[in-house]
């Protein structure tokens, strides 16, 4: 039996998935222009792993607290501290709970992306196992926040939701395919 390496059957898996978004939501950008930016911005493989896990958080916080989303931007506007937080990713993102979910599918989706084309150009980069551990940690949150909104989706709802409930189940498989992190010695003490 041949072993595949678990970003070989992430790609397979995401060949198969046909449309993640509605037709309507293919026409809006899943990312505001702040966090364009960001992405834009961060180079190394594991920290634009963060940006996305950071990006699809704040979608996400729409989806289950709209009044804790909405707390938090004004906190934001109002506090110094988060001023530059504002800064960096901009305003909470707007639209429809469908328009949000496409925006969570579409955002996972470029994430795995991103870790294909590393490993399209370095199938031994240091940074795959430890951005897809990253991403795999951040599906399992995702999941256990999305799959309750199952039950009070709309039927248009619905599609976009099970299209991202299914791509973080890939994620999370492929994950779970890497081979054990290698074991870091604890540092001696000094007693």
């Amino acid at each position: 039996m041949i072993k595949q390496h678990p970003l070989s059957i992430l790609l397979c898996a995401l060949v198969s998935l046909v449309c993640v978004a509605s037709p309507c939501a293919a026409q809006r950008d899943h990312l505001t222009p702040a966090e364009v930016e960001m992405v834009r911005n961060t180079q190394v493989l594991d920290k634009r792993i963060d940006v996305f896990t950071k990006a699809a958080e704040r979608r996400l916080l729409l989806l289950t607290d709209p009044r804790a989303a909405q707390a938090k931007q004004a906190q934001m506007n109002a506090a110094k501290q988060s001023q530059k937080d504002k800064e960096l990713w901009g305003d909470l993102p707007q639209g429809t709970h469908a328009d949000l979910l496409a925006d969570l599918a579409r955002i996972f989706d470029e994430a795995i992306t991103n870790i294909d084309d590393v490993a399209a150009r370095d199938e031994h980069s240091p940074l795959l196992p430890k951005a897809l551990r990253k991403l795999g940690a951040a599906a399992e949150h995702f999941l256990a926040q999305l799959q309750p909104l199952r039950t009070a989706a709309t039927e248009t709802e619905q599609a976009t939701l099970d299209s991202a409930i299914e791509e973080l189940q890939e994620i999370i498989a492929a994950a779970k395919q890497l081979p054990p992190e290698p074991n870091v010695k604890p540092a001696k003490s000094h007693s």
